[in-house]
């Protein structure tokens, strides 16, 4: 269709002018029609239509207000409106005019400038202020500003060239609420499609604005698993009177332009003349006494001001914005807006002021009464309704009442996606026949879009397509097909789509019976008589190519659906082939003629039979071929005296009319073989012999049966496409007699029931290329072969299938390692898989200089990563990845240049992990198993030593390879404990790292446990720690007493960190005995140290001695109880450094670097709390590493400690993480 591909554009014209809309069309010499409101424009003297090729234009003249008006161009298929928009021309001042007096008189003019048309509202950003174009969209919307009333629309536009479906867009309001389902009175959604250009263009009419419209709007884009969206802001403004406005000409109704029309309320010209007074008004505002005025006031205002429109200002008054006062019955209102999915329910809220207080709930005005879906709830100040089974008639403006006052919100319901039950089925329809499409889907009165080849379709004016809506049931239908027709249909709902294709084929004329070769002998009757499908079809007889006409001999008959020639007393002239052509129809029927010559010679009495088949065009085998399911007649002239007796065979066995389609006539002069309906099996070689007693005679008669061909073996599928396959077969066992001239392929989807044909005429290859199918649904393929005779039964189907395409290229494909005779190769998956599964990947190289690809492997991998050995030193080889799915291989990714083979040098370094920095602790008998990674090429020499000697191989076992080293230890003991050191080497480079094991193991018992003092119902003990600490420090003991008389033992002190104690509340009379357990970090030890004397404890005496005390020296020179550790720190990051001290008096604290002191220095922060001192280096670089130190000093001493800070850059750390992960 000639689609325009400049359309005309709306215009502003002044009233008297001409005003010229341009359009350009695909094609030139398109037929172009122009209209006004729908009725067809004839070129006159008010209205001029040219075309100039492509280019068309309309040009109106002497623009009148009736020419205000919506006009369209239609170009074929395509219609585009637009629209005339007509303003009166400004009045002249008049030419006595004064200047000053002009200029004195206020005008209105201004404020219609400040607000914008409706037209302009969408196009009030200049376009440099266009968000940056990052994904799909070609053209975002711009945030606007409109004036409550007016109009504005939203564009967004779409390049869909590199998509592969339709995308698809939703725009909302705020976060959530979706407004495809809100177009109506005030809210339209359109969408266009260019075809030249490929863009999608989609527009939102925001109609008559208004204030609750502002807010901020989004507009979501998705094509397959492709995603975009792009936020925007609406304002909306009130209207209302600009600063410095003169309210009194605002609202006077008297035109200042000379215009009679402004009103028919000013009665000025009918007072008297009077001499102008001129004095100076002062500056009144009338605004503000009209807000403090009551209304009964108003009209006195406006009389005493001069203003005679009282209703527009009233109407300006009402609009301007009110001071709300707070609400005093309601503590919390309900919100703006509300959304719900359709059946789901909702529970609105309002707190009150008042917890006793009655609420009444509003549903557009009206009260809602309660019911099994209104739920009314009071708890507290909390009032609620809550709304069960949301349907469509639920979306309203709910209220609550409390009083006088009352607060509003709108409640949006949002239906379920409707999904399509049941897709559409394709088509192939005769031309001129009734086109029915039909769909199921999951909703009834679900609203749904129906598109051809992406372009929507409604019901034009000539009412092609019809819709039918029955129920869940959605039909299209096109009453007579036409080749225009052809296409894929599309139906559209908010939750899914289907897709069907439509075939629209000439009317194919069926033979029901064709003609039949015919052998006749002089002044008999030749008959041939053929059946087609259509009676309406009329054709032409000819002979030998010339048109045969009908004469006294010749009959021609056209009977309904069968055609007859009759040709009377056959005439040797009349022998020849006959073809009946239908009208119209580009094949023929042929037949041939046989004329058979009897000759009459004298035969004396005893004449010995003879056979006279003398037929003119017959072979020298006389061979006779008849069609499959036609009557075969054999009349064999005979001759003899006395008449001879015939016998018919085949082969060797006699014919007789046992069979009933097998009849032998013999009459004078002539033997008649007849057999009704041949089949395959009655060809062969038929023998008649004559006999009389003169003698006998025999002629052999070779009967050829032809047929349609058998059906083809089922069709193998070679390949798939995005939609298309390869489809090959093998030719029949049986061509019917004749050569195959063709075949015709169908194709069906695998869930249908309804047959395509591909292809009208014969396809003579057994391959073919079938197309225009659809991704990701599978098809079966069947295969029919025609030869001269017709055609065959359809073959089995084939597999099913799925069309597919390949994979997109592999991504970032990039050399991970080189090595004199390998090369590692990464690379990622390929962006777009599809709907097949991926099945691996193949990689292959190519010598530089050559075009030869050679496998890396055999078959395919998996893996995205890959190490190809056996290469040779010093080549330049060039490498390319493909992913392969079912549709075979995609697109190659190769490297951006070739890769010379041969190892890079690099530095021996170990990575030691953070976990290994510190000493590593396990327990006796647990496995150890560390893995250290490493760098250095060629492969470095790896060594490992405990405490300075050689690893004793029983002690542990170690395992390297290329890139890291593993120490593993089955089951640990105390003597594995140690210094583990690690050394990479590489001729004389090297790099080391330690790692330190300690192997703990339960404590042993405490030493040395006596009782020191016992008085009244206390006893004092000590002990000592064990020799035997298990390998760890000793956390704590567990001290227990038991009576002497029972034995049984309680925990006094448990996790007790001193190695003395009091167990105090005894009972007079019990002997008590006690012991001590050991606690490490491993655990409890197995074993105690019991006391060996026991302690009886006595009757307190009378008289009490109190012991004599010393004074207890409490100073002590500072100890670090927690040292500084060794780190490695990022550069940039800030670090700290931390120990413990005690001391008492407090020490005092001094830090160093280097032996520097640094206390001054604002890069470091010295913190001190509760005796844990932290030195914090703020960004630290790699010169702020070092030794530091920490000194402590007080009146009884000091303590110094030091660690070292290792500072490293960013790029190592980096470089680090990748070694890691890889």
């Amino acid at each position: 269709l000639p689609v325009p591909l400049k359309k005309p554009k709306t215009q502003e014209a002044e009233e008297g002018s001409s005003v010229i809309f341009e359009a350009e069309t695909e094609k030139p010499d398109a037929k172009v029609k122009w209209q006004c409101n729908s009725k067809d424009i004839a070129s006159d003297s008010k209205y001029i239509i040219a075309a100039d090729g492509n280019k068309h234009s309309l040009t109106i003249k002497a623009i009148t207000k009736e020419d205000a008006s919506v006009y369209a161009v239609i170009a074929g298929g395509s219609k585009v409106k637009f629209e005339l928009k007509v303003v009166s021309q400004p009045a002249e001042d008049p030419a006595d005019g004064k200047p000053e007096e002009a200029s004195s008189q206020p005008a209105v003019a201004p404020v219609q400038e400040e607000t914008p048309a409706p037209a302009q509202a969408g196009d009030a950003h200049p376009p440099d202020t266009r968000q940056d174009l990052t994904g799909l969209f070609t053209e975002k919307p711009q945030s606007g500003e409109v004036t409550v009333g007016e109009n504005i629309t939203f564009v967004a536009k779409v390049n869909a060239e590199s998509l592969l479906k339709k995308p698809t867009v939703k725009w909302f309001k705020g976060k959530w609420m979706d407004l495809a389902s809100k177009s109506g009175k005030h809210l339209q959604l359109k969408e266009t499609y260019d075809r030249n250009t490929k863009v999608y263009t989609f527009e939102m009419h925001i109609i008559a604005a208004k204030a609750n419209f502002a807010g901020g709007y989004r507009c979501e884009v998705s094509s397959k698993d492709k995603f975009d969206s792009c936020n925007f802001d609406l304002t909306v403004h009130e209207a209302r009177a600009p600063e410095g406005l003169d309210i009194r000409a605002a609202f006077r109704r008297t035109s200042t332009d000379g215009n009679d029309d402004s009103g028919e309320l000013d009665f000025s010209t009918l007072l008297k003349k009077r001499t102008v007074q001129v004095h100076t008004e002062t500056d009144v505002d009338v605004w503000n006494i009209l807000s403090q005025a009551p209304p009964s006031e108003y009209e006195k205002i406006a009389f005493q001001y001069g203003i005679t429109d009282l209703r527009g200002m009233l109407k300006r008054l009402k609009k301007m914005k009110k001071e709300e006062k707070k609400s005093e019955a309601f503590l919390k209102k309900l919100d703006p807006a509300y959304q719900v999915s359709k059946g789901h329910k909702i529970k609105l809220a309002v707190e009150v002021a008042n917890s006793d207080i009655e609420v009444k709930w509003l549903k557009n005005g009206q009260e809602i009464q309660p019911t099994g879906r209104y739920i009314f709830e009071s708890v507290g100040n909390m009032r609620y309704l809550t709304i069960n089974h949301c349907s469509l008639a639920d979306d309203a403006a709910y209220s609550c009442k409390v009083g006088d006052e009352k607060c509003t919100t709108e409640l949006f319901v949002k239906e379920p996606p409707v999904l399509i039950v049941k897709n559409l089925e394709d088509q192939m329809v005769m031309k001129g026949e009734r086109v029915e499409l039909e769909c199921e889907v999951s909703e009834e009165g679900a609203n749904v879009k129906w598109e051809k080849d992406g372009v929507e379709l409604t019901r034009d004016e000539s009412f092609k397509y019809r819709f039918k809506k029955d129920g869940c049931k959605h039909v299209l239908i096109i009453n007579e097909a036409t080749k225009e027709d052809c296409g894929h249909y599309k139906v559209k709902t908010n939750g899914g789509e289907s897709m069907a294709e439509v075939l629209v084929q000439e009317k194919e004329l069926e033979v029901y019976q064709s003609i039949a070769d015919l052998t006749v002998k002089a002044k008999d009757q030749a008959v041939f008589k053929c059946e087609v499908s259509d009676e309406n079809v009329r054709g032409t007889w000819y002979k030998n190519g010339v048109e045969v006409k009908p004469d006294a001999r010749v009959n021609i008959t056209h009977i309904g659906r069968i055609h007859k020639l009759t040709i009377d007393d056959v005439k040797p002239e009349d022998e020849g082939d006959y073809t009946f052509v239908p009208d119209g129809y580009a094949f023929n029927l042929s037949a041939k003629l046989n004329f058979l010559e009897v000759k009459i010679d004298y035969v004396p009495r005893q004449d010995p039979p003879k056979i006279h088949l003398d037929c003119l065009g017959r072979t020298a085998e006389s061979t006779i071929v008849v069609v499959a399911g036609n009557k075969l007649r054999l009349d064999v002239p005979i001759t003899g005296d006395p008449a001879p007796t015939v016998i018919w065979t085949k082969g060797e066995k006699v014919v007789t009319e046992g069979d009933g389609r097998v009849h032998v006539e013999t009459t004078k002069g002539h033997c008649v073989f007849t057999i009704e309906c041949a089949e395959r099996q009655d060809e062969g070689i038929y023998s008649v012999v004559v006999r009389n007693p003169a003698g006998e005679d025999t002629a052999d008669i070779h009967v050829k049966v032809v047929d349609v061909p058998d059906p083809p073996m089922a069709p193998t599928i070679l390949s798939v496409g995005e939609d298309s396959c390869v489809v090959q077969w093998e030719p029949p066992l049986f061509d019917g007699g004749q050569p195959i001239i063709g075949y015709v392929l169908e194709r069906k989807k695998l869930k249908s029931y309804r047959w395509m044909r591909l292809n009208f005429d014969p396809y003579p290859e057994t391959t073919y290329e079938a197309k225009r199918m659809i991704e990701g649904v599978p098809y079966e393929m069947r295969v029919y072969a025609v030869n001269s005779i017709g055609m065959s039964r359809h073959s089995p189907a084939s597999q099913p299938f799925v069309p597919i395409a390949p994979t997109s290229e592999p991504l970032g494909l990039c050399v991970d390692d080189v090595s004199d005779t390998s090369i590692t190769l990464k690379w990622r998956r390929p962006e777009r898989i599809g709907s097949a599964d991926l099945e691996g990947y193949g990689i292959e190289y190519c010598k530089e200089g050559t075009d030869e690809w050679i496998p890396a492997m055999e078959g395919l991998t998996e893996r995205t990563s890959m190490v190809i050995k056996g290469l040779t030193t010093g080549d330049k080889l060039q490498f390319r990845v493909r992913a392969y799915n079912m549709a075979g291989p995609s697109a190659p990714a190769t490297l951006a240049q070739p890769i010379t083979i041969r190892e890079i040098m690099q530095r021996p370094k170990i990575w030691l992990p953070r976990n290994l920095r510190q000493t590593l602790m396990k327990k006796v008998g647990d496995t150890m198993n560390i893995v250290i990674p490493f760098q250095g090429k060629p492969r470095p020499k790896v060594t490992w030593s405990k405490d300075g000697e050689p690893l004793d191989p029983t002690l542990a076992s170690v395992r390297n390879s290329e890139v890291d080293t593993i120490l593993f230890i089955r089951k640990t003991e105390r003597k594995h404990s140690g210094k583990y050191e690690l050394q990479v080497q590489i001729e004389n480079v090297e790099d080391k790292a330690a790692v330190t094991l300690q192997v703990v193991d339960l404590p042993g018992p405490p030493e040395a446990l006596k009782i020191v003092d016992t008085w009244g119902f206390n006893v004092a003990l000590e002990w000592k720690p064990p020799k035997d600490n298990g390998n760890c420090e000793i956390t704590g003991y567990t001290i227990q007493k038991a009576d002497k008389k029972t034995m049984e033992w309680y925990t006094v002190h448990d996790q007790y960190r001193r190695t003395h104690c009091v167990v105090s509340d005894l009972i007079m009379g019990n002997e008590y005995v006690f012991r001590v357990f050991s606690i490490n970090l491993v655990g409890l030890g197995p074993e105690p140290y019991c006391t060996k004397d026991s302690v009886y404890i006595q009757k307190t005496g009378i008289i009490y001695k109190p012991p004599s005390y010393k004074d207890h020296d409490f100073t002590e020179a500072p100890k670090f109880t927690r040292p500084l550790v060794d780190r490695s720190v990022i550069a940039g990051y800030n670090a700290t450094l931390s120990c413990a001290v005690r001391g008492i008096p407090k020490p005092r604290v001094t830090w160093y670097k280097n032996k520097m002191d640094i206390s001054n220095e604002a890069k470091y922060r010295m913190i001190s709390k509760q005796g844990v001192l932290t030195l914090e280096i703020r960004k630290p670089c790699p010169f702020d590493g070092g030794v530091y130190t920490c000194k402590a000093v007080n009146d009884s001493g000091e303590d110094i400690v030091e660690c070292k800070l290792e500072v490293r850059p960013t790029h190592q750390i980096i470089k680090e993480k990748y070694i890691n992960i890889f």
